[in-house]
Protein backbone atom coordinates (compact mmCIF):
# COMPACT_ATOMS: atom_id res chain seq x y z
CA UNK A 1 0.00 0.00 0.00
CA UNK A 2 1.52 3.38 -1.23
CA UNK A 3 1.91 6.14 2.00
CA UNK A 4 -0.61 8.84 0.05
CA UNK A 5 -3.42 5.59 -0.03
CA UNK A 6 -2.77 4.67 3.68
CA UNK A 7 -3.26 7.91 4.73
CA UNK A 8 -6.65 8.66 2.54
CA UNK A 9 -7.24 5.21 3.95
CA UNK A 10 -7.05 6.22 7.62
CA UNK A 11 -8.45 9.42 8.03
CA UNK A 12 -11.70 7.63 5.36
CA UNK A 13 -12.14 5.53 8.65
CA UNK A 14 -12.94 8.22 10.72
CA UNK A 15 -15.28 8.65 7.99
CA UNK A 16 -16.92 4.98 8.08
CA UNK A 17 -17.19 5.45 11.86
CA UNK A 18 -18.94 8.44 11.88
CA UNK A 19 -21.35 7.02 8.86
CA UNK A 20 -21.44 3.56 10.99
CA UNK A 21 -22.79 5.70 14.03
CA UNK A 22 -25.09 7.20 11.60
CA UNK A 23 -26.02 4.13 10.80
CA UNK A 24 -27.20 3.04 14.13
CA UNK A 25 -29.03 6.31 14.67
CA UNK A 26 -31.71 5.81 12.12
CA UNK A 27 -29.87 8.08 9.60
CA UNK A 28 -28.60 7.50 6.00
CA UNK A 29 -24.74 6.22 6.68
CA UNK A 30 -23.27 8.88 4.98
CA UNK A 31 -20.61 10.88 6.97
CA UNK A 32 -17.60 13.44 6.07
CA UNK A 33 -14.94 14.52 7.96
CA UNK A 34 -12.77 17.82 6.92
CA UNK A 35 -9.08 17.57 7.56
CA UNK A 36 -6.89 20.82 7.56
CA UNK A 37 -3.75 19.68 5.71
CA UNK A 38 -0.71 21.93 7.44
CA UNK A 39 -1.72 21.02 10.99
CA UNK A 40 -2.78 16.91 10.25
CA UNK A 41 -5.85 17.48 12.35
CA UNK A 42 -9.57 16.98 12.10
CA UNK A 43 -11.75 20.07 12.17
CA UNK A 44 -14.85 19.63 11.65
CA UNK A 45 -17.04 16.48 11.02
CA UNK A 46 -20.23 15.86 9.87
CA UNK A 47 -23.22 13.24 8.88
CA UNK A 48 -26.52 12.91 7.45
CA UNK A 49 -29.37 14.56 9.09
CA UNK A 50 -32.49 14.41 6.90
CA UNK A 51 -34.27 11.64 8.67
CA UNK A 52 -34.49 13.53 11.96
CA UNK A 53 -34.22 17.01 11.21
CA UNK A 54 -36.91 16.53 7.65
CA UNK A 55 -34.55 18.80 6.17
CA UNK A 56 -33.72 17.38 2.34
CA UNK A 57 -30.00 19.51 2.79
CA UNK A 58 -29.03 18.52 5.91
CA UNK A 59 -26.28 16.07 4.57
CA UNK A 60 -23.08 15.36 5.85
CA UNK A 61 -21.26 18.03 3.77
CA UNK A 62 -23.41 20.88 4.86
CA UNK A 63 -23.10 20.21 8.60
CA UNK A 64 -19.60 20.28 8.42
CA UNK A 65 -19.44 23.43 6.47
CA UNK A 66 -21.29 25.03 9.61
CA UNK A 67 -18.97 24.02 12.19
CA UNK A 68 -16.00 25.34 10.20
CA UNK A 69 -18.25 28.37 9.78
CA UNK A 70 -19.68 28.81 13.20
CA UNK A 71 -15.32 28.43 14.57
CA UNK A 72 -13.78 30.97 12.50
CA UNK A 73 -16.99 32.97 10.72
CA UNK A 74 -17.82 33.64 7.10
CA UNK A 75 -14.93 35.58 6.66
CA UNK A 76 -12.43 33.63 7.01
CA UNK A 77 -14.06 30.29 5.57
CA UNK A 78 -12.31 30.55 1.95
CA UNK A 79 -8.90 31.02 3.86
CA UNK A 80 -9.38 27.62 5.94
CA UNK A 81 -10.89 25.34 3.15
CA UNK A 82 -8.01 26.32 0.48
CA UNK A 83 -5.82 23.98 3.05
CA UNK A 84 -8.63 21.75 3.90
CA UNK A 85 -9.43 17.91 2.13
CA UNK A 86 -12.51 16.39 2.71
CA UNK A 87 -13.12 12.29 3.08
CA UNK A 88 -16.94 11.62 2.24
CA UNK A 89 -17.76 8.26 2.57
CA UNK A 90 -20.44 8.97 -0.76
CA UNK A 91 -19.50 11.30 -3.38
CA UNK A 92 -20.62 14.69 -2.82
CA UNK A 93 -24.28 15.40 -4.91
CA UNK A 94 -24.27 18.74 -6.87
CA UNK A 95 -25.38 20.51 -4.14
CA UNK A 96 -22.94 19.81 -2.38
CA UNK A 97 -20.09 19.39 -4.79
CA UNK A 98 -21.12 23.29 -5.88
CA UNK A 99 -20.65 24.65 -2.37
CA UNK A 100 -17.56 22.59 -1.51
CA UNK A 101 -16.01 24.99 -5.30
CA UNK A 102 -17.20 27.87 -4.02
CA UNK A 103 -15.49 27.85 -0.84
CA UNK A 104 -12.51 26.93 -2.39
CA UNK A 105 -11.94 23.36 -0.69
CA UNK A 106 -8.62 22.02 -2.01
CA UNK A 107 -9.66 18.49 -2.19
CA UNK A 108 -12.41 15.68 -1.70
CA UNK A 109 -11.66 11.89 -1.32
CA UNK A 110 -14.47 10.05 -1.22
CA UNK A 111 -15.60 6.43 -0.99
CA UNK A 112 -18.41 5.39 -3.34
CA UNK A 113 -19.99 6.85 -6.74
CA UNK A 114 -23.47 8.89 -6.16
CA UNK A 115 -24.63 7.21 -9.21
CA UNK A 116 -28.09 9.49 -9.36
CA UNK A 117 -26.72 12.72 -7.31
CA UNK A 118 -23.42 12.68 -7.96
CA UNK A 119 -21.60 15.96 -8.36
CA UNK A 120 -18.17 14.86 -9.02
CA UNK A 121 -18.08 12.72 -12.40
CA UNK A 122 -20.52 10.52 -11.57
CA UNK A 123 -23.76 12.96 -12.78
CA UNK A 124 -21.54 16.12 -13.20
CA UNK A 125 -18.30 17.27 -12.71
CA UNK A 126 -19.09 20.20 -10.22
CA UNK A 127 -15.23 20.25 -9.37
CA UNK A 128 -13.95 21.20 -12.41
CA UNK A 129 -16.39 22.26 -15.21
CA UNK A 130 -16.46 25.74 -16.60
CA UNK A 131 -20.09 26.70 -15.71
CA UNK A 132 -20.05 26.61 -11.63
CA UNK A 133 -18.81 30.25 -10.93
CA UNK A 134 -17.97 31.82 -7.87
CA UNK A 135 -19.55 34.66 -5.41
CA UNK A 136 -18.74 37.85 -6.83
CA UNK A 137 -15.53 39.44 -5.82
CA UNK A 138 -13.92 35.56 -5.59
CA UNK A 139 -11.20 33.91 -8.26
CA UNK A 140 -12.70 30.90 -10.18
CA UNK A 141 -11.21 27.94 -8.40
CA UNK A 142 -11.77 23.97 -8.90
CA UNK A 143 -10.53 21.27 -6.69
CA UNK A 144 -9.64 17.53 -7.18
CA UNK A 145 -11.80 14.48 -6.14
CA UNK A 146 -9.81 11.65 -5.56
CA UNK A 147 -12.79 8.98 -5.82
CA UNK A 148 -12.91 4.58 -4.45
CA UNK A 149 -10.56 5.33 -1.01
CA UNK A 150 -12.91 2.16 1.05
CA UNK A 151 -15.59 2.10 -1.41
CA UNK A 152 -16.74 -1.44 -0.39
CA UNK A 153 -17.47 -0.37 3.00
CA UNK A 154 -19.18 2.83 1.83
CA UNK A 155 -21.62 0.50 0.05
CA UNK A 156 -22.13 -1.92 2.28
CA UNK A 157 -22.91 0.35 5.35
CA UNK A 158 -25.53 1.60 2.46
CA UNK A 159 -26.50 -1.52 1.85
CA UNK A 160 -27.33 -2.08 5.70
CA UNK A 161 -29.54 0.84 5.33
CA UNK A 162 -31.86 0.54 2.95
CA UNK A 163 -32.22 -3.55 3.89
CA UNK A 164 -33.79 -1.68 7.15
CA UNK A 165 -37.72 -1.07 7.65
CA UNK A 166 -38.36 2.62 7.37
CA UNK A 167 -41.01 3.57 9.43
CA UNK A 168 -40.74 7.13 8.64
CA UNK A 169 -41.82 6.48 5.01
CA UNK A 170 -45.73 7.28 4.11
CA UNK A 171 -45.93 4.03 2.47
CA UNK A 172 -43.45 1.74 4.24
CA UNK A 173 -42.51 -1.19 2.23
CA UNK A 174 -41.95 -4.40 3.42
CA UNK A 175 -38.10 -5.25 3.02
CA UNK A 176 -38.60 -8.65 5.18
CA UNK A 177 -37.43 -10.48 1.81
CA UNK A 178 -34.71 -8.48 0.66
CA UNK A 179 -31.55 -9.92 0.66
CA UNK A 180 -28.02 -8.38 2.19
CA UNK A 181 -25.90 -8.81 -1.05
CA UNK A 182 -22.08 -9.10 0.69
CA UNK A 183 -20.52 -10.41 -2.63
CA UNK A 184 -21.11 -8.33 -5.98
CA UNK A 185 -20.33 -4.89 -6.45
CA UNK A 186 -20.54 -2.09 -9.14
CA UNK A 187 -18.29 -2.15 -11.55
CA UNK A 188 -16.23 1.15 -11.34
CA UNK A 189 -14.35 3.38 -13.87
CA UNK A 190 -11.36 5.37 -12.71
CA UNK A 191 -11.31 7.91 -15.97
CA UNK A 192 -14.85 9.05 -15.21
CA UNK A 193 -13.36 10.90 -11.90
CA UNK A 194 -9.53 11.29 -12.37
CA UNK A 195 -7.21 10.91 -15.30
CA UNK A 196 -4.06 8.24 -14.63
CA UNK A 197 -1.27 11.11 -14.50
CA UNK A 198 -3.52 12.81 -11.47
CA UNK A 199 -3.63 9.49 -10.14
CA UNK A 200 -0.25 8.33 -10.48
CA UNK A 201 0.77 11.72 -8.69
CA UNK A 202 -1.68 10.77 -5.93
CA UNK A 203 -0.90 6.78 -5.43
CA UNK A 204 2.44 6.39 -7.57
CA UNK A 205 3.26 3.73 -10.59
CA UNK A 206 3.45 0.54 -8.24
CA UNK A 207 -1.02 0.86 -8.35
CA UNK A 208 -1.64 2.55 -12.05
CA UNK A 209 -2.46 -1.57 -12.79
CA UNK A 210 -5.47 -0.61 -10.28
CA UNK A 211 -6.55 2.18 -12.98
CA UNK A 212 -5.58 0.60 -15.59
CA UNK A 213 -7.58 -2.57 -15.00
CA UNK A 214 -10.61 -0.35 -13.44
CA UNK A 215 -10.20 -2.03 -9.76
CA UNK A 216 -10.22 -1.52 -6.33
CA UNK A 217 -7.19 -0.10 -4.57
CA UNK A 218 -7.35 -2.89 -2.09
CA UNK A 219 -8.83 -5.57 -4.25
CA UNK A 220 -11.99 -7.51 -2.84
CA UNK A 221 -10.72 -6.66 0.74
CA UNK A 222 -13.12 -5.38 3.34
CA UNK A 223 -13.01 -3.92 6.68
CA UNK A 224 -15.97 -5.79 8.19
CA UNK A 225 -14.90 -4.96 11.97
CA UNK A 226 -14.76 -1.42 10.81
CA UNK A 227 -18.48 -1.36 9.35
CA UNK A 228 -19.74 -4.02 11.99
CA UNK A 229 -18.33 -2.52 15.12
CA UNK A 230 -20.89 0.00 16.80
CA UNK A 231 -19.20 3.51 17.51
CA UNK A 232 -21.46 4.40 20.59
CA UNK A 233 -18.86 7.87 21.54
CA UNK A 234 -17.18 8.39 18.45
CA UNK A 235 -18.84 11.97 17.96
CA UNK A 236 -17.81 12.93 21.48
CA UNK A 237 -14.34 11.96 20.71
CA UNK A 238 -14.54 13.90 17.08
CA UNK A 239 -16.12 16.93 19.06
CA UNK A 240 -12.63 16.82 21.34
CA UNK A 241 -10.21 16.64 18.54
CA UNK A 242 -11.91 19.85 16.43
CA UNK A 243 -11.97 21.92 19.55
CA UNK A 244 -8.28 21.37 20.06
CA UNK A 245 -8.36 23.21 16.56
CA UNK A 246 -10.66 25.71 17.07
CA UNK A 247 -9.55 26.89 20.09
CA UNK A 248 -6.05 27.38 18.46
CA UNK A 249 -6.81 28.39 15.14
CA UNK A 250 -9.18 31.00 16.22
CA UNK A 251 -6.51 32.91 18.49
CA UNK A 252 -4.24 33.06 15.36
CA UNK A 253 -7.43 34.66 13.06
CA UNK A 254 -8.09 37.04 15.73
CA UNK A 255 -4.05 38.38 16.34
CA UNK A 256 -3.32 38.25 12.66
Amino acid sequence: MSSSLAKHASWMESAIKLARYALDHDETPVASIFVHEPTNKIIAYGLNDTNKSLTGIAHAEFMGIEQIKAMVGSEHLTEIFKDTVLYVTVEPCVMCASALRQLGIKKVVFGCANERFGGNGTVLEINKDSCTLPPNGLPTTTYESIPFVLRREAIMLLRYFYVRENERAPTPRNKTERKLDKDTFPDLSWSKYIDSRSFTAEFGDSMLSDYNDNSDLRDAYIDWSLIDTPVNNYVEKLKLQCADFSVNQVKRMRYK
